[in-house]
């Protein structure tokens, strides 16, 4: 989506029940973990091709490829922010890096405390999916998701948890933590769509 020329145009260009947001608000749901670089890694596991788990420490995460996307940002609470600059490392450099096995449909982005986000291997493989470790070229605040957050810019935000740990590989869907709490499993801005209740046969699991 191009920017637009007036704060008007913006909203216009907006999905559908979103309004313009200037500043970026900190919204989650529980306490922020306190990082421990000695202790953190990044998991890739579930049905890899090779059936193996891969992993990185924060150095070696940190040193893999690094790219910036320019793309918006849709909250579900309805707050917009429109050209947001994040930088980090591609999602389609993990799935290179750690391939999914043949079968493989869904990916199970896991977080903190046990958080969870589901996605379709599509959305997860999309060019503008990362792994952002920066905003505006300035790295993310603990507040914000430090060291690490997923930001999969075509779908509500919350498919984008913060203070990622791992990626599970997964051949039938099964719901995360919101999708578990009334969220609908797809979450597609532009469709609207926020709430289980609006899924179509197919979108979803049976909660």
């Amino acid at each position: 989506m191009g920017q637009s020329q007036s704060a008007e145009g913006e909203q216009q260009s907006l999905p559908p029940g979103q309004r313009l947001q200037r500043g970026w608000p900190v919204t989650h749901y529980g306490p922020v973990p306190k990082f421990k670089p000695d202790r953190w890694d990044f998991r890739v596991f579930g049905a890899t091709a090779d059936g193996e788990k891969h992993s990185w420490d924060h150095e070696e995460f940190s040193a893999l490829p690094y790219e910036t996307v320019v793309a918006d940002f849709h909250c579900v609470t309805k707050f917009s922010m429109v050209g947001a600059e994040w930088g980090g490392v591609p999602a389609r450099t993990v799935l290179e890096l750690a391939p999914p096995a043949a079968g493989v449909t869904h990916v199970m982005v896991w977080a903190e405390y046990g958080f969870s986000s589901n996605l379709r291997l599509s959305d997860f493989a999309a060019g503008t999916t990362l792994f952002a470790t920066h905003r505006a070229g300035e790295l993310l605040t603990a507040e914000h998701g430090f060291p690490v957050r997923l930001v999969v810019p075509h779908l509500y935000a919350w498919k984008g948890p913060k203070w990622v740990r791992g990626v599970e590989y997964m051949t039938t869907d099964r719901r995360g933590f919101w999708e578990e709490r009334g969220y609908h499993n797809i979450g597609d801005p532009h469709k609207e769509q926020r709430y289980s209740y609006q899924e179509e046969p197919g979108e979803g699991p049976e909660l």
